[in-house]
């Protein structure tokens, strides 16, 4: 099994990520290749989150509900660093082929990966809760 069959086995199905003939080719590789590869790094992403708030003095905690949310697009809007970081996960899931496609439209498919990124860690929100209270 070469490498493509390999990352491409490992990925999670999302049976909501609908492929339709209309649809445009950055929507396409959302749902083909980012979707997947978002879910499948879940806990990666997690962890990293879980480390930045470390790296920050733990401000994070000092923040009711919707700040917190408003952090975490900030964090991963502002901070170029750990913006790459998070992008080198996911970039690095990619077969060849998937590269080659993504290089063409890197911007446009990075806004949508990081877009992606913030709105799965603000979903599992609650992750983040329990380590409140360890810092309490």
């Amino acid at each position: 099994m070469d490498r493509k069959q390999q990352l491409q086995s490992i990925r999670p199905t999302i049976t909501s990520a609908k492929i339709m003939p209309d649809m445009s080719d950055d929507e396409r590789f959302q749902n083909e290749t980012l979707r997947p590869i978002i879910k499948f790094q879940n806990d990666l992403l997690l962890a990293s989150f879980q480390n930045y708030i470390k790296k920050m003095k733990n401000t994070f905690y000092e923040l009711k509900l919707e700040k917190r949310l408003d952090y975490i697009a900030k964090a991963i809007q502002k901070d170029i660093k750990y913006r790459n970081s998070l992008k080198g996960m996911i970039i690095g899931h990619f077969t060849v082929d998937e590269y080659e496609n993504y290089i063409q439209n890197s911007s446009a498919l990075n806004k949508r990966m990081m877009n992606m990124v913030v709105k799965r860690l603000q979903d599992q929100i609650q992750f983040f809760e329990k380590y409140d209270l360890i810092q309490k």
